[in-house]
């Protein structure tokens, strides 16, 4: 694991103790969940947060600023703790660590589902109460759509990929048979 990415788990642990302490774990994760979002949606502010030459109390500031009113003081003091100390790379890793090690605490885990068509929400439920059994844990949903997937799904579940795909079962029959073909 780089070192990048063993700050970011510290910094994640350490907000992780502050939420658990406070009763605010599933709020602090919706918090760093926007703060990404709205960095990955708007690309100028994201390259002035990442930029070397920009000064950290100047990005400290512009962080105040636009999140001040919907992001809590503990995960604000976080984030401008990470850009202080020239870590603003690791925002994003930082949040996934976060949500990862919440998802632990919480009983839950999160499924990406891949289909070459829109879901609907009652397969998407179907989907999550199938898996939620699979692994004894409360499972939320993502739907992305794949267009080069001929038909079929597949989820993954931190990482580990469940691949009920029409190409996967292709794969895998095409498999049994070269092995029956080798006796």
């Amino acid at each position: 694991m780089s070192q990048e990415l063993i700050a970011a788990k510290r910094y994640a642990k350490a907000l992780f103790e502050i939420a658990r302490e406070n009763k605010l774990i599933a709020e602090f994760e919706q918090q760093l969940n926007l703060v990404v979002a709205v960095l990955k949606e708007n690309t100028d502010l994201n390259k002035i947060i990442k930029h070397p030459g920009i000064g950290s109390k100047v990005k400290s500031d512009l962080i105040q600023q636009i999140f001040g009113s919907s992001v809590s003081e503990p995960v604000l003091n976080t984030i401008q703790l990470l850009i202080e100390r020239r870590r603003e790379e690791t925002l994003e890793a930082f949040a996934q660590m976060y949500s990862k090690i919440a998802n632990e605490a919480l009983g839950q885990a999160s499924a990406i589902v891949y289909s070459p068509v829109q879901l609907t929400d009652a397969e998407l439920s179907s989907i999550a109460s199938t898996f939620s059994k699979l692994t004894g844990k409360q499972i939320r949903v993502e739907s992305v759509l794949d267009k080069s997937l001929l038909g079929g799904i597949q989820v993954r579940i931190g990482d580990r990929l469940y691949d009920g795909s029409l190409s996967g079962k292709l794969q895998r029959l095409q498999k049994t048979l070269n092995q029956s073909q080798a006796l």
